[in-house]
């Protein structure tokens, strides 16, 4: 992977344990991607904003001739997936050394809810295409079981809910609430289903904001007050099928493409 290192000051919750946010963060379904190809009238190039270990990037790299993939953690692109028509650089969302006019695609997943939404969006049009397509992207709590739910939403509320940063809103708020200067196109639900073991489970929640701020302020891992009632709810099952509610906003800043 080429990778391009600056220095910038923006929030960067994810470079710590980068290694584990690659190994037991949740992918996409192939249907998402199946459909924001349709959307696009060529590909040629994409960016993947805010691409952290490049799931997204991958993904696009099967369809496009180029994707670049940017984040502001180089640690998480360390820990990137590789792939040869993906160029990774270490850059801020809001300003980029992209030439204008130049994406067909640009996608966002999980992370748009951290930006300068007004920088990030000139900057979406300077380089956009026209006729190109922005896909927001991301997804809300696991679904697994009631008994387990109710475990997890207490913990995500009442035991690591005060730690959430403030930006935490557009997910809880499922990207309905973020500026968006665009008309939606509109888009199907899509629902990513993952088989999980207890233990993957685990390392995924380890993952979120929240944790990562109350073990840096308390001391601890605050997972440990959960677990036994977790394993209790999860059942002697070694595997448990779950859903992620794929959260999406669609649109096509640069209007109709000149073809």
């Amino acid at each position: 992977m080429a990778l391009m290192y600056e220095t910038m000051v923006m929030k960067d919750n994810f470079s710590t344990g980068s290694d584990q946010y690659a190994r037991f963060r949740p992918a996409y379904p192939p249907e998402l991607f199946d459909y924001l190809l349709s959307l696009v009238p060529r590909r040629e190039n994409a960016w993947d904003c805010g691409t952290g270990n490049g799931q997204v990037a991958f993904q696009l790299a099967l369809a496009f001739g180029r994707v670049y993939a940017t984040d502001i953690s180089a640690a998480q692109l360390d820990n990137a997936i590789a792939h040869e028509r993906i160029v990774y650089s270490v850059q801020p969302a809001e300003k980029t050394d992209f030439p204008a006019a130049h994406f067909d695609l640009i996608t966002v997943a999980q992370a748009i809810h951290w930006f300068d939404f007004d920088a990030f969006y000139r900057e979406v049009d300077r380089t956009m295409r026209p006729g190109g397509v922005l896909a927001v992207i991301g997804y809300d709590l696991i679904r697994l079981s009631p008994a387990v739910d109710a475990v997890l939403d207490g913990f995500y509320r009442d035991v690591v809910g005060p730690l959430w940063d403030k930006e935490r809103k557009y997910v809880d708020e499922q990207y309905r609430t973020i500026p968006f200067p665009y008309a939606d196109v509109p888009a199907p639900v899509f629902t990513n289903e993952v088989e999980w073991s207890f233990e993957h489970f685990i390392g995924y929640i380890g993952t979120w904001s929240a944790v990562k701020h109350y073990q840096k302020q308390r001391g601890h891992d605050p997972v440990e007050l959960v677990y036994d009632a977790l394993k209790m709810n999860w059942g002697a099952a070694v595997t448990k099928m779950g859903h992620f509610p794929i959260l999406l906003r669609v649109a096509r800043p640069g209007g109709e493409a000149k073809l």
